[in-house]
């Protein structure tokens, strides 16, 4: 069987086709048979060596190999870059066509080498999660991670996480983390890394670059536009996944992107500076918390059987705030056996104002809370977060804690398209 090497260009001739591509490096999920080569067109295929003819095109450039041991260079600053799961932290098993997570440190880091050009990385895998599957206690547990890292002198930290549900995570750890010494970067990818189109290297070293600057705060670092070369810094209480699928997905609503980072970091609005304090690692959260999003025709018992038991309950709204009158019986309800209800709107931009309407000033007169322009997700883990470790729950609701509120808003920069 012939010898290759990763970068070699080879042609593998299989079942009378033939197929010429640079050889790819052998990763925890290819079997050991799999030859992997990415194509002229820059997909990558998984071919089966066996009773295949494979002939060396011409010998490949050979990189470094960072092995079991990840590099140093103590004139270098530290991050630590925490690992959940997702497609950015994912291989391809090119004999199914399953996408898995990572499952060491040294996958996670060695993929994308140039990161050790700028600053030394200790890596770690918290969790291997669709984030789809992430929950409150995940969310718990990436906050004392990041805190525990930071306040080892870490300069800032990296989470990579699935796209879907990255900015449920970003907003709780920006509730539970106070006097942040460093940047806490979310980072994630809509396409897998065998994709010519794939946004993971770009993303990811974006990434890196933003957890070594000044900001102390917890953010999100995505594509800026459908070309490659920049991300958005958003910040984790503003930001929503507006698209299934596009590169530049994320969207700062109701504020601008913090930043813009390609080469160097452009900064485009205010951002908190980071701390010389302590970090502090607040977790405890009020999971008993319903989110409803009225439409027209709900009943009353319907309302009322989706928070029946719940501790906390925020709706979203049509327009400045409203459902139909009909609920405000049902509302008040809850409101009387001391239950928090939070308005916000389904609008993706503006605000609720339910002094405008009648139906608005009832829900004021029942006692529903102000959402003001909070997102309906970002407003629903606040109140987890407020009712786990505030008394006086309106008051800490209509106050400005992580930059969810902004008194000010504007049409984003990185508006939907």
């Amino acid at each position: 069987m012939v010898e290759v090497e990763v970068n070699d260009l080879v042609e593998v001739e299989k079942n009378g086709k033939k197929y010429r591509g640079i050889v790819m490096p052998h990763h925890a999920f290819s079997g050991k048979n799999i030859i992997v080569i990415k194509l002229e067109n820059g997909y990558n295929i998984g071919i089966d060596r066996r009773n295949a003819k494979i002939r060396i095109i011409k010998k490949g450039k050979r990189h470094k190999n960072l092995g079991k041991e990840i590099p140093y260079d103590e004139k270098k600053p530290s991050i630590a870059l925490i690992g959940t799961g997702g497609t950015i932290a994912s291989y391809v098993d090119y004999e199914t066509g399953a996408v898995h997570p990572a499952t060491t440190s040294e996958e996670l880091v060695s993929a994308i080498p140039e990161i050790f050009d700028i600053c030394n990385v200790e890596a770690k895998v918290l969790s291997q999660k669709l984030s789809e599957n992430i929950t409150p206690r995940d969310w718990k547990r990436m906050a004392r991670a990041a805190a525990k890292e930071l306040n080892k002198g870490k300069a800032g930290i990296v989470i990579s996480h699935g796209t879907d549900t990255m900015a449920y995570s970003a907003t709780a750890l920006a509730f539970m983390l106070k006097n942040l010494s460093g940047p806490v970067v979310f980072v994630g990818s809509q396409r897998s890394s065998d994709r010519p189109s794939s946004d993971a290297f770009d993303n990811l070293m974006g990434a890196v670059k933003v957890a070594l600057s000044d900001i102390g705060e917890v953010v999100v670092a995505m594509h800026s536009s459908i070309s490659s070369g920049s991300c958005f810094i958003h910040r984790a209480t503003k930001v929503r996944k507006m698209h299934s699928s596009r590169r530049d997905a994320f969207v700062s609503v109701n504020d601008e992107p913090i930043g813009m980072v390609n080469e160097t970091i452009k900064f485009l609005s205010h951002y908190k500076k980071k701390s010389d304090r302590k970090t502090i690692a607040k977790t405890n959260l009020n999971e008993n918390v319903a989110l409803v999003y009225y439409y027209p025709g709900m009943k009353e018992e319907d309302f009322e059987n989706i928070v029946n038991g719940k501790e906390g309950i925020v709706i979203a709204g049509t327009g400045l705030g409203h459902v139909n009158e009909k609920l405000v019986r049902s509302i008040k309800k809850s409101i009387r056996n001391g239950i928090p209800v939070v308005m916000t709107t389904q609008c993706f931009y503006g605000t609720v104002n339910m002094n405008v309407y009648s139906t608005g000033r009832k829900l004021i007169k029942a006692g529903v809370i102000d959402g003001k322009d909070m997102l309906p997700e970002v407003a629903l883990v606040k109140l987890m977060w407020i009712l786990a470790n505030e008394n006086d729950v309106n008051e800490a609701m209509q106050k400005n804690i992580a930059g969810e509120i902004n008194e000010k808003r504007s049409i984003s920069l990185s508006k939907s398209k």
